[in-house]
């Protein structure tokens, strides 16, 4: 195996894989450790791989050809593509070790494990032979002594852990996108999952809770504080805050919308009084709207905007003011393509497109998606009787609604797909 003898594990986190034909076929998420019976390290049997849609693999360290700081390289380009279970006598290094609180021998010195070194043998057996643990110091201001020791001297590295931090688990996620961040959240123990949810900022918890299943989001939410979980929802998009209260009995729905901000609470409410499967549950109330004398210069600067997202950033919809829903008189829409073409000083109300007619709020999902496919639209216009904008729905949010309800879950989105042959069982 081409690779260096001794590779500290988080460091691997988020490499891409490669196939012998250099094909990229996934990312390391963790490695897999067996325990022994006796006081030796645990053997390193393989590491995790995300693929697409989401599904993790087991790869056997034997079937790996070079590991570095760069790429793991695979021998061979046939994988078991069934979804990696742990079984009882393992461990994922990642997940269950980092952020570990410990003591070190001889001394007892208290430590929070920040990362772990697998080793390999003259034989070729991968093991974990070191950890890295950062001394507790008592005091906010100082970092403690950071040991590197052999994997005999640490005590605490098996059983139940403690509470902990999530300081460096953190770090090995915080690249991550938030469906992929989503999708590691869903492979943690309940406990450890609100731990490190909680630890996310505001705006991360927003869009990772709208990446997750309905009683993921439900159950992460009610580890909050309630002030803490309406900081969240104000963060999120009022569809996506609308489709988690829906969740909540409706006591508590009104808890949270009365602690949230009024300017943030007053389009989730509006959103919750639609009925579910119509245009009005499964819009967005915050599209893109300008008035019709704007100019087309000024559309392009709005939608660079880099929290919008490309569904939502795709077309400009036109109205008189006011220009938050429900606007003033529906006027139409302009596809940013149109935009790319038109001189940056042209107005809006010159260019723009009226001829297909809006949804309105009680339309039907069928209906819906019947039509954004008849015309190829990645977005429509949802007007009241009296021709106002109160919302727009997309194609993502037409996809969310007609995917099964439980899509997101990895137990359900692990099913579809037949694992291919090999040689290796179902975890090597």
């Amino acid at each position: 195996m081409s690779t260096p003898t001794r590779i500290y594990i988080a460091r691997l986190a988020g490499v891409a894989v490669f196939d012998p034909n250099g094909d990229q076929v996934g990312r390391i998420r963790d490695a897999v450790a067996r325990l022994r019976p006796t006081q030796r390290p645990p053997e390193v049997v393989g590491l995790v791989a995300e693929m697409p849609m989401r599904r993790r693999i087991f790869l056997s360290i034997n079937r790996i050809t070079s590991i570095d700081a760069d790429a793991v390289v695979l021998g061979s380009g046939t994988l078991n593509l069934r979804r990696f279970e742990k079984r009882p006598n393992e461990l994922l290094v990642l997940q269950e070790l980092l952020d570990r609180r410990v003591q070190l021998d001889p001394g007892g010195q208290a430590g929070s494990v920040v990362d772990v070194a697998m080793e390999c043998s003259r034989g070729g057996e991968w093991s974990l032979a070191r950890v890295a643990v950062r001394e507790h110091t008592g005091r906010l201001t100082r970092r403690g002594h950071l040991h590197q020791v052999e994997w005999e001297r640490v005590r605490g590295l098996s059983g139940i852990a403690d509470s902990r931090g999530t300081a460096n688990l953190l770090s090995v996620l915080e690249d991550m996108r938030p469906a992929d961040l989503a999708n590691a959240l869903q492979d943690l123990p309940d406990a450890r999952r609100n731990e490190v949810a909680a630890a996310l900022d505001d705006e991360r918890l927003a869009d990772v809770l709208s990446e997750l299943p309905e009683h993921d989001q439900v159950e992460i939410l009610a580890a909050l504080d309630r002030e803490r979980a309406a900081d969240v929802l104000e963060e999120m998009d009022p569809d996506d805050a609308a489709d988690l209260l829906s969740e909540l009995p409706p006591p508590e729905q009104d808890v949270l919308l009365d602690l949230m901000q009024p300017d943030e609470a007053d389009p989730v409410r509006q959103l919750l009084k639609y009925t579910p499967g119509t245009a009005g549950s499964v819009m967005t109330s915050e599209p893109v709207i300008l008035p019709p004398d704007a100019t087309v210069a000024e559309a392009l600067a709005r939608i660079r905007e880099p929290q919008l997202s490309p569904a939502i950033a795709a077309q400009v919809f036109v109205s008189r003011a006011p220009m938050t829903t429900p606007t003033g008189r529906y006027l139409g829409m302009v596809h940013f393509q149109r935009l790319l073409r038109e001189p940056p000083a042209d107005l809006l109300g010159g260019i723009v497109v009226n001829d297909i007619d809006p949804l309105r709020p009680t339309t039907p999902l069928p209906e819906i998606t019947r039509r954004m496919a008849t015309y190829d639209l990645v977005a429509m216009p949802v007007i009241d009787r009296n021709n106002r904008l109160v919302g727009a729905v997309t194609v993502d949010d037409v996809l969310d609604h007609l995917l099964p309800r439980d899509w997101r879950d990895r137990g359900a989105a692990g099913r579809p797909v037949p694992a291919e042959p090999t040689l290796d069982g179902a975890n090597g």
